[in-house]
């Protein structure tokens, strides 16, 4: 008698749309070659200057801020802002003092910026031209 070979089949199943989940939905359908209406806000896709450049101009300014005032100014979360201050202290960009409860940054401008296109020039240049 010859053995025959069972194969089991499966099926996904697809989840019902949620109605207590917000859908996704991309910035400007239905609205192909049209610019946005004056006082409507756009969507943030992209700027010129990394998150660490911005928390590096934002404590070049000399005022001692805290993460959550630093995440607030930049628009992103206080532990972002915790793990690029981190990389920055420790590639030495920033120095860190304490004074009382509060820490203290202070920029190092001769450091150099990091990509090969930009490395012929410092940080501080690069505050020097954008404050």
């Amino acid at each position: 008698m010859a053995a025959t070979k069972r194969t089991r089949t499966t099926t996904t199943r697809r989840r019902a749309p949620s109605t207590d989940r917000p859908t996704r939905r991309t910035a400007g359908a239905g609205s192909a070659g049209r610019l946005p209406e004056a006082g409507a806000e756009r969507p943030r896709t992209w700027t010129f200057l990394t998150n660490h450049a911005h928390v590096l101009l934002c404590l070049a300014q000399g005022e001692s801020l805290t993460a959550r005032e630093l995440s607030q100014l930049i628009g992103i979360t206080e532990r972002a802002v915790q793990a690029i201050v981190a990389d920055l202290i420790a590639d030495g960009y920033l120095d860190k003092s304490k004074e009382g409860r509060r820490n203290r940054y202070t920029v190092n401008p001769s450091g150099r910026l990091r990509h090969p296109l930009e490395s012929a020039h410092t940080v501080g240049e690069l505050i020097e031209a954008l404050t």
